[in-house]
């Protein structure tokens, strides 16, 4: 059987569609990552990297540790903030200036509801997930923030990505459902 030229074109074009959108889909290399000192495990999609400062809430001085993943422009982020104590207004202190700093980041109000953050040994505590868009940056390039927030004794967790748009549901599905706290 003989096939015709402009066939065999729309053939090869096809294949080399699907060749390029291949080539351009993003690579998720999964791993468990057990951070013992900030009392999490989570999976991140690529090797992550870490840093540590000390930032400014609402006038005390407290420790941000912080790991990060990046795959094809989408940050994935575990920030763990140290309380200076355990108290439940220090928690919620903590949970607001991380929640209004997420905003802040993309100009837009979050659009939030409560969700069960899993325990290691069993249960879970409340946190809240949240959803927002909007401008970012000196460019003002649209940016995605999907996170949850969560406190746990004298820690507040900040669990995000950020991106041009979210991920698939599969791989956001993975970051999130994987979170436990020690």
């Amino acid at each position: 059987m003989r096939v015709s030229v402009p066939a065999r074109a729309a053939a090869l074009g096809v294949l080399a569609a699907a060749f390029a959108l291949a080539a351009c889909s993003p690579t998720y290399d999964w791993r468990t990552i057990s951070n013992d000192a900030s009392g999490y495990s989570v999976d991140l999609p690529a090797k992550p990297d870490k840093d540590e400062r000390s930032i400014d809430v609402n006038g005390t001085p407290m420790r941000m540790r912080v790991q990060t993943a990046e795959v094809a422009g989408d940050v994935f982020v575990v920030g763990t903030l140290d309380l200076p104590d355990a108290q439940p207004a220090t928690q919620q202190k903590a949970l607001d200036f991380l929640r209004a700093g997420l905003a802040r980041n993309v100009g837009a109000p979050a659009e939030a509801h409560a969700v069960a953050v899993p325990l290691a040994a069993g249960g879970s505590v409340e946190g809240v997930e949240m959803r927002m868009a909007g401008k970012a940056g000196a460019n003002g390039e649209t940016r995605t923030i999907h996170a949850r927030l969560v406190a746990k004794g004298a820690r507040a967790y900040q669990v995000a990505i950020v991106g041009r748009a979210e991920p698939p549901v599969e791989q956001t599905d993975q970051f999130f459902g994987s979170f436990k706290l020690y």
